[in-house]
């Protein structure tokens, strides 16, 4: 793309000069041709009188002065079409230079092929326009409008693909913006989907941490053979069986039962815990506790029975309570 540089109010005034100083030789070979031919007519012709060659001169001088003055407001008058014509050029070619540029820069697709605007012709005439001022008037008028109408032309391109660009960026920033909404909306039901996630694990986690510290299952050693009133472990059984009933226990809580003084004592009524003191199949602590049931809480297994089965009714409520506290704390 090639530029020009617009006058500047120096080279404007210079110009001017220039202009009036080629002018010069002009007017002063006319001035001298009407001298030739006004001496001419004095010689070959009768003297007139003195009031009539007055006349004459001062028509002359009058004619004279009144055609150099048109002729510099005719001067002056091409010399503002021509600053105006230029001005504008210039103001064209730099609004087409700015536009292009700011495609490049933005680099955005502006639905054409064509992002610059092609000012050689307009340089051109401007060039010529610039060369015709040292003519007399006439001869610029017609390029001033060729300058004119070129201007026209460039601006109005111009003028097209900065509205272009412009759509081009508000496409953008409408996309940038809709990508930026999509974003944030998956971010969100990411971190939605990860909170219920975390929160799944946490509940899991706590119904596992529920189920480890939950009692383990009892497993019963039913002891077979015994009857009621004896002594060995398994008539301690059957004994403990028998009395269930008077607490509105069933066999569900029996196998608790069998379990904790199995862990306890093994079901031996002569259990003795050497560390702590405890004694009998339910391991009384202190064993005496277990006189508020019988004087023979020593010898007698129903007895410690009764007084174990009381003992759990109170505090646990049920022997499955007891087993599970026993399990979870390692004492009943």
């Amino acid at each position: 793309m090639r530029t020009h540089t617009s006058f500047l109010p120096a080279r404007r005034t210079v110009r001017r000069a220039e202009r009036r100083v080629r002018r010069r030789p002009v007017l002063v070979a006319a001035t001298l041709a009407i001298g030739v031919l006004a001496t001419a007519g004095f010689t070959t012709a009768a003297p007139a009188s003195q009031a009539e060659a007055s006349d004459s001169l001062t028509n002359f001088a009058l004619a004279s002065y009144t055609t150099a003055t048109d002729e510099t407001a005719s001067e002056q008058t091409a010399e503002t079409a021509f600053e105006k014509a230029v001005s504008d050029a210039d103001a064209a070619k730099t609004a087409a230079t700015t536009v292009a540029a700011d495609i490049a820069a933005s680099g955005l697709d502006v639905g054409t092929t064509a992002t610059t605007v092609d000012t050689t012709e307009l340089e051109t005439a401007v060039e010529d326009l610039s060369q015709a001022q040292t003519l007399p008037a006439m001869y610029s008028t017609q390029l001033a409008e060729t300058v004119t109408t070129l201007t026209a032309s460039v601006s109005e391109q111009a003028q097209a693909l900065r509205g272009k660009l412009d759509a081009a960026i508000a496409l953008k920033a409408q996309r940038d913006a809709e990508e930026k909404a999509r974003r944030e909306a998956e971010a969100a039901a990411a971190a939605k989907a990860a909170a219920e996630a975390e929160a799944a694990a946490a509940a899991a986690a706590k119904k596992s941490s529920s189920s480890s510290s939950a009692p383990a299952a009892p497993r019963p050693v039913f002891a077979t053979g015994g009857a009621v009133g004896g002594t060995s472990p398994a008539d301690a059984q059957a004994t403990a069986r028998a009395m269930l009933g008077g607490y509105g226990w069933g066999d569900d809580q029996f196998g608790c039962l069998v379990s904790l003084w199995q862990k306890e004592s093994g079901w031996n009524y002569q259990a003795y815990n050497r560390s702590s003191g405890a004694f009998g199949i339910p391991q009384a602590l202190p064993g005496s506790k277990m006189g508020s049931a019988g004087a023979d809480w020593q010898t007698n297994p129903a007895t410690q029975i009764a007084w174990g089965l009381g003992y759990i009714s109170g505090r646990y409520g049920t022997p499955c309570g007891a087993w599970g506290h026993s399990q979870s704390t390692g004492w009943y």
